[in-house]
């Protein structure tokens, strides 16, 4: 959502400044704790720069804090005072715009200045070590690696082979490579790749893309007219139309201009992928920024960003919160993807902060999806953002053809239609791929006793336990309880214990069966929890090993399998029906997307979509008339019924070990005041009542108008932190909620 104009936008609020020596030797200092204020220190002159670490005592034990200003006296007499203990950073690590936007972030998500700070850092930069040391090793072939690369004996497609391959054409920095640390240990242990001295700036033999067509080229020269200044774009393309072309034709004129370009992606699973393209067409090194690197590496490369060293960054939705010391442009695919909020602790939403940065920044920033979010239609419509439009394919590709299977005249066979069975089989006697898309894992969401109708149930949430057969496991997938799956009932003892439903284990089960001897994958959260076996489940995709693909939405973003023709949607009616307003609007998306997957190359694409409501309203306009005509029918709706982006909302969840808790607190936060043009409405049971053994319930409040929803929270806040018993109660509010869980 496109914040408005206020005055305590990032650009117009930078807090303390650097060099305000001379003032009584006190310093503001903002700490990772959830207290709304920042706590006053004695400091040596001359004193820390605003945006420096500092480590204070604070409590029992030392604390690494930001200083965030200059203090001219305190409120307290300063003998009082506790002293920094030491000074970790003798320039700002949070400076300038990022300092600002981080305050405007604070201010905007309500939530404490310090952990706001904190999680901006990368975790080896929230202790007092010192800064690891910059990233400026590179590797080189060796003569005894020429040799290893052309062995005919050295087993091929291993990670090694990735490494040795890419250093053929000259030495490689060691942080931004898909091959992983070990594959690096294990060759410089064998005297295949050596390190040298890393230059700045070096060049790596580019590749030159296709030829864009009208669209994308007009789409390019749009967002490359606008470098230097502001402009928000909203890069709209059907599945396969060429968006990542755009993005490398906006990131090569923010190279020849000397400018660094951010990109987000909405999962690490893409980053693999989405590196080796960046990579070899860009002739720069492009460095990575998620979750699963190491700490330290992580810290190198924020670093380097910081420096001005990394010019392409490529991350998922904390790389947000990195420097940019010459911006030049931010990316965000798939600017739909939930996975862009922050669901626990600061709140915020990445896609949201890309603007409110580039803002600041003065850099254009281009959000692409092939389904737009209703927020970035309705800035469409109201002139916030430039809409590009990539209406067809890229090259011969041609638009997936939609068959509907009326399950209520099917017989079904764990999910399976017959005529969707018969359509995979005619697939793989092609030579072609099939994926099977249902998002939900495990083999089947209920386990039931046919004779006394005893369900395996979650004491703790009160929903039933999703088998995992492989595992022999019944596991909740809400709070993560879990055991042994029981051989008899034990409420009866009878063997009649049924599996109810399906999963993707089920799936994959069945089609093995079906289809013997065809190569199967499942990509799903349970086959992909390490790293290393993640990079290679997603890195073998492409590859002409597995005929079938089973999985969740994991599957349904960006992949492009150039041999995958048939796709079949399994359970498609649980996205129509839902207490979330929200769940229809990614129904459409979730369908649009993994449907995409479908004949991006020379080779036309079918899609199966399952219902047993194939009249629904909301599917048929979907089917008929494409996701603008659905996500227009949506966005009236919520204007009629004053649902965001119509709206805005806060959303105050709680929850207790006590009922009688829970309730005191939310009926006196819904009691509270408020101001004109807030509403608040509860309390209100959360969807999920019980959770891991605590009570959940909700209160919402919702203006039509931003400022008004701004200016009541922080008074709300405060009225929650006095309340009676409100220590007894977990409770946080989340601005903006991408959802009402």
């Amino acid at each position: 959502m496109f914040p408005e104009k206020n005055p305590a936008s990032p650009a117009a609020t930078s807090g303390g400044e650097p060099g305000d020596e001379g003032r009584g030797g006190v310093v503001e200092v903002a700490l990772p704790v959830p207290l709304d204020r920042s706590f006053d220190y004695l400091a040596p002159e001359p004193l820390p720069a605003v945006g420096c670490r500092v480590l204070v005592p604070f409590g029992p034990r030392p604390v690494v804090g930001i200083v965030t200003a200059h203090a001219a006296r305190s409120g307290r007499d300063g003998s009082a005072l506790k002293a920094i203990g030491a000074v970790l950073d003798p320039a700002p690590l949070l400076a300038g715009e990022l300092l600002a936007s981080l305050r405007w972030a604070a201010r905007y998500y309500q939530h404490p200045l310090g952990e706001v700070l904190h999680a901006a850092l990368p975790v080896a930069l929230r202790s007092p070590r010192a800064l690891p040391a910059p990233a400026r090793a590179a590797l080189a072939l060796t003569a005894a690696g020429q040799h290893a690369l052309y062995d005919p004996a050295r087993r091929r497609g291993t990670r090694i082979d990735r490494l040795l391959a890419a250093l053929e054409s000259g030495p490689i920095g060691t942080a931004g490579g898909d091959w992983g640390a070990s594959a690096v240990r294990t060759a410089l242990a064998r005297g295949w790749v050596e390190r040298v001295e890393d230059p700045p700036c070096r060049s790596l033999p580019a590749s030159h893309g296709p030829e864009p067509n009208d669209a994308q080229q007009a789409a390019a020269e749009a967002v490359i007219g606008s470098l230097g200044r502001f402009a928000p774009f909203l890069l709209d393309g059907v599945t396969g139309s060429g968006k990542t072309e755009v993005y490398l034709r906006i990131i090569d004129a923010c190279l020849a201009a000397g400018r660094q370009a951010l990109v987000l992606v909405p999962e690490i699973a893409l980053t693999p992928q989405t590196l080796r393209r960046f990579r070899a067409r860009l002739g720069v090194e492009v460095a990575m920024l998620h979750s699963g690197l190491g700490d330290v590496e992580r810290a190198r490369t924020w670093l380097d960003a910081a420096r001005g060293r990394a010019m392409v960054l490529l991350g998922t939705r904390s790389a947000i919160l990195t420097p940019l010391a010459r911006p030049g442009a931010i990316i965000v695919d798939e600017e739909h993807d939930a996975s862009y909020k922050q669901q626990d602790g600061w709140r915020y939403h990445a896609r949201d902060l890309a603007v409110v940065r580039a803002r600041a920044l003065s850099v254009p920033v281009v959000l692409g999806s092939a389904t737009p979010s209703l927020e970035s239609l309705a800035n469409i419509a109201e002139g916030r953002y430039r809409h590009l439009r990539l209406p067809q394919r890229a090259g011969d590709a041609r638009p997936p053809t939609v068959e509907v299977i009326d399950l209520r005249r099917q017989r079904v066979e764990h999910g399976f239609s017959v005529p969707a069975l018969d359509a995979i089989g005619a697939c793989l006697e092609r030579g072609e791929q099939v994926l099977v898309f249902r998002n939900r894992r495990g083999y089947a969401p209920v386990l039931l006793c046919r004779d006394c109708g005893w369900r395996g149930q979650c004491a703790a949430c009160e929903r039933p336990f999703t088998l995992h057969r492989r595992e022999g496991r019944l596991r909740c997938h809400h709070c993560g309880r879990e055991q042994r799956a029981p051989r008899a009932c034990p409420g009866c003892g009878s063997l009649a214990l049924a599996p109810l439903g399906t999963g993707t284990e089920r799936i994959e089960e069945t089609l093995a069966a079906r289809f013997p001897g065809v190569p199967l994958l499942r990509v799903d959260r349970d086959t992909t929890r390490g790293r290393r076996q993640r990079d290679a489940l997603f890195e073998s995709l492409p590859e002409d090993g597995a005929r079938i693909l089973v999985g969740t939405q994991m599957l349904a973003k960006g992949h492009d399998l150039p041999r995958l023709t048939l796709v079949v949607v399994v359970g498609a009616d649980e996205g129509l029906y839902s207490v979330d307003f929200r769940a229809l609007e990614r129904f459409g998306q979730l369908v649009v997307q993994v449907a995409g997957r479908a004949g991006r190359a020379d080779r036309a694409g079918t899609v199966i979509l399952q219902t047993h409501d194939p009249a629904h309203p909301q599917l048929r306009l979907l089917l008929e008339r494409g996701y603008a005509a659905f996500a227009a029918r949506l966005l009236e709706e919520r204007r009629a019924t004053g649902l965001p982006p119509c709206t805005r909302l806060a959303l105050l969840r709680a929850e207790a070990r006590r009922k009688e808790d829970l309730d005191a607190f939310l009926t006196a936060a819904a009691a509270h005041g408020g101001r004109p043009g807030v509403e608040l409405h509860g309390p209100l049971d959360a969807p999920m009542p019980l959770r891991a053994g605590v009570f959940r319930g909700q209160v919402l409040a919702e203006s039509a108008h931003h400022a008004s929803l701004q200016a009541f929270l922080p008074g709300w806040l405060a009225h929650l932190r006095a309340l009676r018993g409100q220590r007894r109660v977990r409770w946080s509010v989340d601005v903006d909620p991408a959802e009402m869980y």
